[in-house]
């Protein structure tokens, strides 16, 4: 995608061909870093630390971190100890769980010799087919974006709302629930979105915001309480959201909030679409019930960076010091508020069979 004009995706090898070049998310939208992981560690510490966030994305970084891990022992000890590492970086998004399972089964086979060079390629093939996939996403979302337009007069915005960021700084490229944003705007369709900030760590405010501008796509940010009154007074004509797992039977995990959103939709009658690729269903888990939330640090409720007007990037308290706070990371949005699932595969109900319908490889 483009930043100001020049194309980038979120996760790229170096020019050396071996060490692994990142867009550092904790510094945007205020500075333009990309830091250069050449361990195993770095590339945990990057995921743990959400340099690098959003389900599709952390898989590929894992991935390419395996990779990194390989090159300094390529033993079948440190494969599962490396494994072992990168998984407990972050308990909710199934991608990383997949991606390094793909890549281990790749990999194990083979010779200490050829371990390297394989692993390499596979976690290529990793990125490369995240990008497809969510190119894919984007041209069924597309089918959607078109059909509210049509439905609108001549030259009216298809208002569009989202939560957290589920652009291609989540991915590897395009993103997910922005892709159909992303598609329709170069196709020609007028397009708005509207952004959630995205309490606590404010990834609509930060990541999105920043995304959305840096192509050139209209967009309004919002407070994460503003949703329910935007869809009430009409201004909201579909809302579109990412999913970190979405299980066998449909239920989401998404950024909190999100299912607070799925409500409000359902009470107003505006669609709630979750764009997702194959790779982020799990089907070992039954429902929503059964995802592990992820408990973030307290801080990230209780603090809160930002720039000052003078320039300054700093932290300041927002609460009474020593208030306990908690922060749990992600919500489950049930089946039967979500309108559809937009897959790289198509739009489906979200239900096991329509799934496995769609997946029948991976139902099993």
């Amino acid at each position: 995608m483009l930043v100001d004009g020049v194309p980038y995706r979120a996760i790229w090898l170096d020019d050396d061909g071996w060490s692994v070049r990142i867009i550092d998310q904790t510094r945007l939208p205020w500075e333009w870093h990309v830091p250069r992981l050449t361990c195993l560690s770095e590339a945990a510490d990057a995921i743990s630390a959400m340099r690098v966030r959003g389900a599709p994305l952390i898989g590929a970084t894992a991935a390419f971190g395996l990779c990194l891990g390989l090159r300094e022992d390529a033993s079948n000890a440190a494969l599962e100890q490396g494994r072992a590492e990168l998984l407990a970086t972050r308990p909710t998004a199934v991608n990383l769980r997949w991606a390094l399972e793909v890549l281990t089964e790749s990999v194990q086979p083979l010779p200490l010799s050829d371990r390297v060079a394989a692993a390499y390629a596979r976690a290529a093939a990793i990125a490369e087919a995240e990008a497809a996939t969510c190119r894919a996403i984007g041209d069924h979302g597309l089918a959607l974006i078109r059909e509210a337009a049509d439905a609108k007069c001549e030259g009216e915005p298809v208002n569009v709302l989202t939560h957290c960021n589920a652009g291609w700084l989540a991915t590897v490229d395009w993103g997910t629930a922005l892709a159909p944003v992303y598609r329709a705007h170069d196709a020609g369709i007028p397009v708005h979105v509207w952004v959630d900030e995205t309490r606590p760590r404010n990834q609509g405010a930060s990541l999105t915001a920043w995304e959305l501008g840096r192509h050139g796509v209209p967009h309004t940010l919002v407070a994460d309480n503003a949703g329910g009154h935007l869809m009430e007074r009409g201004l909201v004509d579909l809302c579109l959201v990412g999913t970190d797992r979405t299980t066998r039977n449909g239920d989401v995990a998404n950024k909190i909030g999100t299912y607070l959103k799925a409500l409000a939709a359902a009470d107003n009658n505006v669609p709630f679409y979750v764009a997702l690729p194959g790779s982020t269903i799990d089907w070992e888990t039954a429902s929503g019930a059964d995802i592990p939330i992820e408990e973030r640090a307290a801080e990230e409720v209780t603090h809160i960076p930002g720039r000052t007007d003078a320039g300054e990037i700093t932290r300041v308290a927002l609460g009474p010091e020593g208030t306990p706070a908690a922060n749990p990371a992600f919500d489950v949005t049930p089946a039967h508020l979500v309108t559809a699932l937009v897959t790289d595969r198509g739009v489906s109900d979200p239900t096991t069979e329509a799934l496995a319908g769609l997946y029948p490889e991976r139902a099993g």
